[in-house]
């Protein structure tokens, strides 16, 4: 508020210019004396190495020249380098415990700062610092962070959790909290100034770390991407050893890679015209009731079929876990249609058939043997129902699980969410996000005031928003259109202030002016390669609203399709 507007004008429009002036001089005075004690001047990258953080080490500070930058070794088909602006890079440790070490590093833009904060997310179970991630964002003017929450390793073992509960804890929620403030203040020394935004972008252990700040830290962050979230850990691993179980505790029931070719066709021929359009994706699988039973051999086993055993393993990995006894859902199931591909069901559920293990039995293991048992040397196929599922909610649910419904706190601060899940998702099941959505949902309604309960959708959506996509897998990849914009696991380059077709621009928008995005629009490049062109494009509706096609024109044009609530179904 300007000096002297707390005066107004008399009925007649006259006004005391001297008052006027007096209080101007006044309020401005102690604005001035307010201003001296909270600003702080900017610091040149070099003299960060000296910032005092709390329980923090500043291991390096350096500029980088614009140019090629060489990015640290990380997973095959990683990028090696990128072209970068000139930034400072800030390398350094926390150790809020004495078993912590929690690395990070924070890239600030020398020149055009956005004046915005983002903090990228991790996946698996972490280990390192997400380069990729934070040379996108530090490519669109953010000062970026990210962290290894806590330990160094591969994204899919475990072993570093034996002995170590601080790291633990680290890892579940503490490393990417601490990261957040020691980031902070590193942006305020280096510019003088703290970020006028700060947003969190993740996906898949990403997204439960997104879910887990807004829930436990709901100060931290302005807005917030979360992509197909981890968010109910101890039953997601729970339902990898079962689907495991399923699969190779008895030779007869494991259902090869050369079947799901197979699978797949006759999951699209009973469901894929569902929505009115053919085109090889199931857009609501859960109208899809494809019974495995068609499958079942007639005569000699061969590709084209299922044995009676792999029909009973299939129906299981569709149905997901169930208490055996009382029949209640515990973590739902895995969805028909996309079976085959990159990054698939080969890849997730059944493996190779190699040496080489599917990546559902190494979270699996990786989080019973080593967190839940504490013992290396665990078998997976001793898992007992009755016990396990009890352990495992006792001794992570509180350290790990994103899955507490009350976002209010978050919700009052101004705080935005865009949340995202691929309907053919291999990796985490795609209901598990309409089931914590709709628990907001319930417990907006359950705490609204007497009779406004009916309106507790649209009042989580006016700041939680949730979009399911057709025919992605997990974070990306699948048959359907599964860019948009720069996410948590896609780096798609779209025109500035493009909201439709950037879920992060979209969410800015949100959070500075308050603009809800009413739907986004994905794109199918052909052999997801932008270079090769666009296959398809496809509105994302705000869940419970879904892409219907209107009847006229391409089916393969978003601009075709309108978002409405389901059919019934």
């Amino acid at each position: 508020m300007p000096p002297g507007s707390f005066i107004h004008a008399g009925k007649d429009g006259s006004m005391n210019r001297r008052l006027i002036a007096t209080f101007s001089v006044v309020l401005l005075a102690t604005f001035a004396l307010a201003g001296a004690s909270s600003l702080t001047a900017a610091q040149s990258c070099e003299k960060l190495a000296s910032l005092k953080l709390a329980h923090t080490t500043i291991t390096s500070a350096v500029t980088v020249p614009a140019g090629p930058f060489k990015l640290p070794p990380g997973p095959p088909g990683t990028l090696e380098s990128v072209d970068l602006p000139a930034f400072c890079r800030v390398s350094g440790v926390i150790a809020p415990t004495n078993d912590s070490e929690i690395k990070f590093e924070v890239w600030l833009p020398v020149a055009a700062w956005n004046g915005n904060f983002q903090q990228v997310g991790n996946g698996g179970f972490a280990g390192s610092i997400v380069y990729p991630a934070l040379g996108r964002a530090l490519q669109d003017g953010y000062a970026s962070a990210s962290t290894d929450d806590g330990h160094a390793g591969s994204g899919t073992d475990g072993s570093w959790a034996l002995g170590h509960p601080e790291k633990l804890i680290d890892f579940g929620y503490r490393a990417v909290h601490e990261t957040a403030g020691t980031a902070k203040g590193i942006v305020q020394a280096f510019y003088g100034t703290a970020p006028r935004r700060s947003y969190f972008n993740g996906c898949s252990d990403g997204g439960r770390e997104a879910l887990m700040e807004a829930q436990r830290f709901p100060e931290d962050f302005n807005g917030i991407l979360a992509g197909a979230p981890a968010n109910y850990w101890s039953h997601a691993l729970t339902g990898a050893i079962l689907v495991q179980k399923a699969l190779l505790d008895n030779p007869g029931s494991y259902i090869p890679a050369s079947k799901l070719p197979a699978i797949q066709s006759a999951a699209l021929a009973a469901c894929d015209a569902l929505d009115g359009v053919k085109d090889g994706i199931i857009a609501d699988p859960r109208r899809c009731h494809f019974d495995p039973a068609v499958m079942e051999c007639k005569g000699a086993d061969d590709a084209g079929c299922l044995t009676p055993q792999q029909v009973e393993t299939l129906k299981s990995i569709y149905a997901g876990v169930k208490n055996p006894r009382t029949g209640q859902q515990i973590y739902p199931g895995f969805e028909p249609g996309a079976e085959v591909g990159p990054g698939m069901w080969s890849r997730w559920i059944t493996g190779t058939g190699s040496s080489e293990k599917p990546l559902e039995l190494s979270f699996g293991i990786g989080t019973f043997a080593y967190m839940v048992f504490e013992n290396p040397n665990w078998d997976f196929h001793t898992f007992n129902f009755d016990n396990d599922v009890k352990l495992a909610e006792e001794k992570l649910g509180p350290i790990l699980d994103s899955s507490n419904a009350n976002l209010g706190p978050f919700r009052a601060r101004g705080g935005k969410l865009i949340h995202y899940h691929g309907w053919v998702d291999p990796a985490l099941p795609p209901r598990a996000s309409i089931e914590y959505f709709e628990s907001v949902v319930a417990r907006m309604r359950d705490t609204a005031p007497q009779g406004q309960g009916a309106n507790a959708l649209t009042e989580t959506q006016k700041f939680y928003r949730l979009f399911m996509v057709p025919g992605m897998g997990h974070c990306g990849g699948g048959p359907g259109p599964n860019s948009f914009g720069r996410t948590g696991a896609t780096s798609l380059r779209v025109k500035k202030g493009d909201s439709e077709h950037d879920a992060l621009t979209a969410l800015e928008q949100w959070v500075d002016h308050g603009v809800a995005p009413p739907k986004l629009i994905a794109t199918k490049f052909a052999n997801d390669k932008p270079a090769d062109g666009v296959a398809m494009t496809r509105p994302l509706c705000p869940y419970p609203e879904e892409a219907q096609w209107t009847g006229k024109g391409r089916t393969n044009d978003a601009a075709n399709f309108v978002c409405k609530l389901p059919r019934t179904k």
